[in-house]
Order: C-alpha cells, then structure tokens, then sequence
C-alpha cells in the first residue's frame, strides 16, 4: 500500500507488534521504533530491502541476545541475525546460511540460463500472474499455531492455477523435478520440504499445527490411516531390511529422511478445516489431497525449520520450474493418459508433486496466501512484491 514509503518513525509510543508484512514496504530505508512495548522482532525485516538504518532500542525484547545487539550492533548485524533465526543462532549458523545462500543462487543462476539469445525469445512463454488477496473473492489462509515456533516455524504457501497434468508423461516430469529439488536447493530435505496438493480436496482454512507422535494421524500416500508414531517406526523397519537386502550402507528413498524428526516432542502437520492431517514434513502428505491427471489447481507448501527465506526462495525455484515444464508439455505433444498412478508414485509413501500444463501462451495464476497467527495478526504473504524478482530472467510476472 506504501511502495514509496522510505522513512518509518513512531518511537516513544505504545507499539506492541510489528507483524510481517513490514516486508512490503519495498522502499523503506530507515525504522524508528525505539522505546516501545516490542517484545519481538519478526524476521521479515530481514526481507525489506533497502532497509540500512534501525532503531530498536528501549523495547523490553524476549531474546535477550537481541536486545544486547539491539543496543550495541549496527542494523545490518540485526538484521542478519533475523535471517539466521535468531535465538540460538550464531556465527556457525550464520555462516552455513551465507553457504545455503549463495548455493540458492548458484541453483537459481543455473536454473535461469545463460540468457542466450533464442532464450529471451522464449521469455514471453514463461508468464505467471499474480493474484492479489484484495482481488480474490475467496483466499485461503493458513493459520499457524504458537507451538510450531520451536519445532517447524517457517511456511510459505500459495495457490497454483492453469495446470494440466493429463498430457503424456507430464506428472511423472513434475515428480523427477520435486525430487530433484528436494535433492538440491532443499538440502536433501533438511533446509526445506515442498508438498502439493489438490486445492480441490482442501477444506479451509488450514492451521498448521504441532501434535504429538502418538496422537498425530495422517493417512499418507498409497497407505492407511497411521499414527504418526507408528508411520516412523515401520519406515524404520522397512529402510533397516532394505539395507539388508541390497548390502548397502545407506538407505534410499523416503528412509533418509527419518532422522530429521529425532529428539522432536511434537511433530508438525497442516491440518483442514474438518481436522484432517493434510501434510506431515519433512515425511509425507495425505492420500486426502493428492494429485491426479484430472487436477487443475494446486496448493503448494514449503516448510522449514531454518529460515523463511529459504522457504520463498525454494517456492520461487518451484514455480519457475513449474512454469518451465509447462511450456515444454504445450509445445510438445502428448496423448492423455500415457503415464499411470503408479508411475507417478515413487514409493508407497512420497510427497506427491503436480505437473503443469497450460494453454499456449496463458499465465499460470499464483493467488496469495496469507499465513496468520491464531489472533489473525500477518506472519507471512506469499508471493509480495519483493518475491519472484531475482529467481530468473526467463520468468515474466504480472502483477
């Protein structure tokens, strides 16, 4: 509402909460909210950015690592350690998302070309239109509940329209990317997780939401209802005599992956409006919602326990893949229905992605998904201004 908006003061008053969508405000260069009622500080200030001069002092903050560097560091200290996750993330973890950052480039770099001529002329190809929130008649919101602070904090999402999964081996193409992303700019899974799903089959609005082991139910793909509990302990088994069987040392497959929910209390999952465990990451997603040939729209997650950045970055890549892999199934034609379920699932178990296709020279449509905390207060809008700007020349967006 404020693009040009560069100087923000409102120090000595009664400010409780800075909310998220401080990041769009594109231009904003200088924030005074000295001597308020902050108690934290939202890492998306980390995203505004031309921010380079930020007054945080004399607010009582709950990090109190923060309210040292509040008093004492320069703004671009803070910000970094915004970035990084705060509480409990230091120069080691500073460094190892400097690391992350400047692979998501090298990925995205690689991704975008070499900008070749005969490229740029296919640049038109690659549209996808922005829906905002006050356009659309009915936006999905995803509510996140306090406890995923300590265990999964970070979501991004938003609503994929214009996708046509019947041609050929299309849904199987859209598999081998997701994989490949997961493999790559996810970190094998560990910086982040992707998830798809039918918007068709969702009943919102969503609450993303820590359960227990013993309590969390989901019934994930190609498989019965299970308790989140039992789910592990039987991939468990499963990757243990797959080891045997083939003598290897290490497991493939879905079986890596179990080791990143070790030491946790409390699981994550994104439950529906019914109460039903849609998703479940960094494991699986829920028979409930998966996607076949005949789906048109998607619901699309990236879930992190690092950073929110990553998560757009990573639902940046997404899309333009997404975008790509339509473009090469409309100009390459497929007969419906070559490529069958079982093709398209790798495993009983397995974050099940969509393939796009779309008319010639129709946009894709990426409608806005608002994130909220459980007061309604703005955590997260995907995509603002400030996403899908950078990921590839190749991508035209209309906002």
């Amino acid at each position: 509402p404020f693009p040009l908006l560069s100087r923000l003061e409102a120090a000595d008053n009664e400010v409780a909460e800075l909310g998220a969508d401080i990041a769009a405000l594109p231009a904003l260069k200088s924030l005074d909210v000295a001597n308020n009622q902050l108690r934290e500080l939202p890492a998306a200030l980390a995203d505004c950015p031309r921010l380079k001069e930020a007054n945080f002092r004399g607010n009582q903050l709950k990090d109190k690592r923060l309210e040292k560097m509040v008093n004492g560091c320069q703004t671009k200290a803070i910000l970094e350690y915004l970035r990084a996750g705060g509480r409990g993330k230091g120069k080691a973890e500073s460094a190892r998302e400097e690391a992350r950052k400047k692979k998501r480039e090298k990925q995205q770099k690689k991704d975008g070309g070499d900008g070749e001529q005969d490229e740029l002329e296919e640049a038109s190809k690659l549209l996808v239109k922005v829906l905002h929130v006050s356009e659309n008649p009915a936006p999905l919101v995803v509510k996140a509940s306090p406890g995923v602070k300590d265990v999964r904090p970070f979501i991004v999402c938003c609503v994929l329209k214009g996708v046509n999964l019947k041609p050929g081996n299309a849904l199987k193409r859209f598999l081998s990317v997701q994989t490949k992303l997961h493999e790559d700019i996810c970190e094998k899974r560990t910086a982040a997780t992707i998830a798809t799903h039918d918007l068709q089959l969702i009943k919102g609005p969503l609450t993303y939401d820590v359960q227990p082991p013993e309590e969390l139910k989901i019934t994930p793909l190609g498989r019965k209802e299970i308790k989140a509990k039992d789910l592990l302990r039987q991939l468990q088994s499963e990757a243990e005599e797959q080891r045997k069987q083939k003598k290897r040392q290490n497991v493939s497959g879905l079986h890596k992956y179990l080791q990143l929910l070790d030491g946790k209390e409390n699981y994550p999952c994104l439950v529906d409006a019914e109460g039903v465990v849609i998703s479940f990451p960094p494991i699986t997603n829920s028979e409930k919602t998966k996607i076949r040939k005949d789906t048109r729209d998607l619901f699309l997650e990236v879930t992190s326990d690092t950073s929110l950045q990553i998560c757009k970055d990573v639902m940046d890549t997404l899309i333009l893949k997404i975008a790509e892999l339509n473009r090469f199934t409309s100009e390459n034609k497929e007969a419906s229905g070559s490529d069958n379920e079982s093709d398209a699932l790798c495993g009983p178990v397995n974050l099940n992605p969509s393939q796009n296709v779309q008319p010639m020279n129709l946009p894709l449509v990426v409608e806005q998904v608002r994130v909220v905390d459980t007061d309604g207060n703005l955590k997260v809008l995907y995509p603002s201004k400030t996403d899908l700007t950078t990921v590839s020349s190749l991508l035209t967006v209309i906002r």
